[in-house]
């Protein structure tokens, strides 16, 4: 009988040094994705906090693979796709979201 390779993927919770409580998906020692902190002004934190608020269902996470940042997004949501879209093209657009730099959460 042969068995198939799995692996096992735990959701947990962690607290930043700003004292957030942020999910992170871990998938091995080298990779995990960590949720965006919707306190960080940053434009992606600024653009986070406002999804949470209309959409609680929605949650937006960067993949760190060996330490480090890759600029990979993973995004899930019970929302149609669409709404979503619209939502960020609009963020993006506004004069507010080009005040905030883009800082990234500290590991």
């Amino acid at each position: 009988m042969k068995v198939k390779e799995s692996k096992e993927i735990r959701l947990q919770k962690v607290v930043t040094k700003t004292g957030a409580e942020l999910y992170k998906i871990v998938v091995s020692p080298s990779l995990f994705y960590l949720e965006q902190n919707p306190e960080k002004e940053s434009k992606y934190g600024v653009a986070y906090k406002q999804l949470k608020k209309d959409y609680p269902d929605f949650y937006m996470f960067w993949e760190i693979k060996n330490g480090k940042f890759t600029g990979r997004l993973l995004t899930a949501t019970f929302l149609d796709r669409d709404d979503i879209d619209r939502f960020i093209d609009s963020i993006i657009s506004s004069e507010n979201y080009k005040d905030y730099e883009d800082i990234r959460e500290e590991l």
